[in-house]
């Protein structure tokens, strides 16, 4: 899954793609690098970000989603909490919704997923983006995450979303510590036990940095994003979003090629 941000703040690229244009592009290059899934933002959810109005966010993301899906015939992404946001973005062409809040964010996010029947990402998030980096603490991370994102898949199934449909992710840098970040990844395989495919994103995020603080600037910290998207992929994920797609690529393609060699 390559990211396509088209937000002024986001940690890594934001303001980068500054038109619609611009972003489409991107997007384009991306799937040429060998991304299968393009997943388009409009809302920073850096810690820290202010939210967006829901108009500002279509006004981002629905032209891009327009845009590649008429060069494009591979499944889009909108990642958005906002119910509305992914309506209009699915009338638009996109054939997923990624939501950090599990369908928590609003009253008819349940309802409107089910409505949708497109493929649904819920990610696990301890509080909001503004808050969430405040002293997150668990018991037990792995356990508790992995019980959260059982509950809210069952809850979506019960809502009327297909089985079939519903990927999990357990929110590597929302609301946890460096240290909650490694042993989810670590133990990425009982998330995967619940059934349900594993999304994983990690990329150049500053779990990164606490492990080499010389890679104070995102752009820094893409050896540190490919040894955990390979852990990620050894460990049971089956989509890994990241920004560097040619370079993930690569090495998912030389760790398969050794795998298959053993």
């Amino acid at each position: 899954m390559g990211i396509v941000n088209v937000t002024p703040d986001s940690f890594s690229d934001g303001g980068r793609l500054a038109s619609v244009e611009a972003a489409v592009a991107h997007g384009l290059t991306l799937v040429e690098q060998g991304a299968d899934i393009l997943d388009i933002g409009g809302e920073s959810t850096r810690p820290g970000a202010d939210p967006v109005d829901g108009y500002e966010e279509i006004a981002r993301t629905v032209p891009v989603v327009e845009g590649l899906r008429a060069r494009w015939a591979g499944p889009i992404s909108i990642d958005t909490m906002k119910p509305r946001v992914a309506r209009a973005a699915v009338a638009a062409g996109a054939t997923m919704w990624n939501d950090v809040s599990a369908l928590t964010h609003a009253p008819d996010s349940l309802q409107t997923a089910a409505d949708l029947g497109v493929d649904l990402v819920l990610m696990h998030m301890k509080g909001d983006p503004r808050t969430m980096q405040a002293d997150p603490c668990y018991d037990d991370v792995v356990a508790e995450v992995a019980a959260w994102l059982g509950a809210r898949a069952e809850a979506a199934v019960a809502a009327g979303v297909a089985r079939e449909r519903i990927w999990l992710d357990p929110g590597i840098g929302f609301g946890k510590t460096a240290a909650h970040n490694l042993a989810l990844t670590a133990h990425l395989d009982r998330l995967a036990a619940t059934g349900f495919p594993v999304l994983y994103g990690a990329s150049r995020k500053r779990t990164i940095q606490t492990i080499d603080p010389t890679a104070t600037d995102a752009g820094d910290r893409i050896g540190g994003s490919l040894a955990l998207a390979l852990e990620a992929a050894r460990r049971g994920a089956s989509i890994i979003r990241v920004h560097d797609v040619r370079e993930t690529v690569q090495a998912l393609a030389v760790q398969a090629a050794v795998m298959a060699a053993g």
